[in-house]
């Protein structure tokens, strides 16, 4: 009876020392996922600061075209006021012209 109690003692030692394994092998199976899941993470993370970046590049250029832009224009309608106001300051000239002209004739007549 003793027999089969120290062989009943030692196959629950060997169970524990089996069960003990396991628990250590799960143990580094959940750190290894653990590992290849965080690696993923900071792989896709990664790729979308890479495309977020891209992004911001294409908005910068994207941006700059614009200013060119509003600077072709601004520079465009500037003209166009300089032209108009040459024009109004022609006419103006010209207005004046034919008042001194009426003026002298209204003179001459008096």
């Amino acid at each position: 009876m003793k027999d089969r109690m120290e062989k009943g003692q030692e196959e629950m030692k060997n169970g524990q020392e089996e069960m003990r394994k396991g628990q250590e092998e799960m143990r580094k199976e959940q750190e290894e996922m653990k590992n290849q899941i965080q690696s993923h993470v900071e792989s896709k993370i990664g790729e979308i600061k890479d495309h977020v970046n891209s992004c911001i590049e294409k908005i910068e250029g994207d941006v700059q075209s614009v200013k060119r832009e509003i600077g072709e224009v601004k520079g465009e309608v500037e003209r166009k006021i300089e032209e108009v106001e040459d024009k109004v300051q022609g006419k103006l000239e010209e207005v004046k012209e034919k008042v001194q002209v009426k003026i002298g004739d209204l003179e001459k007549r008096l």
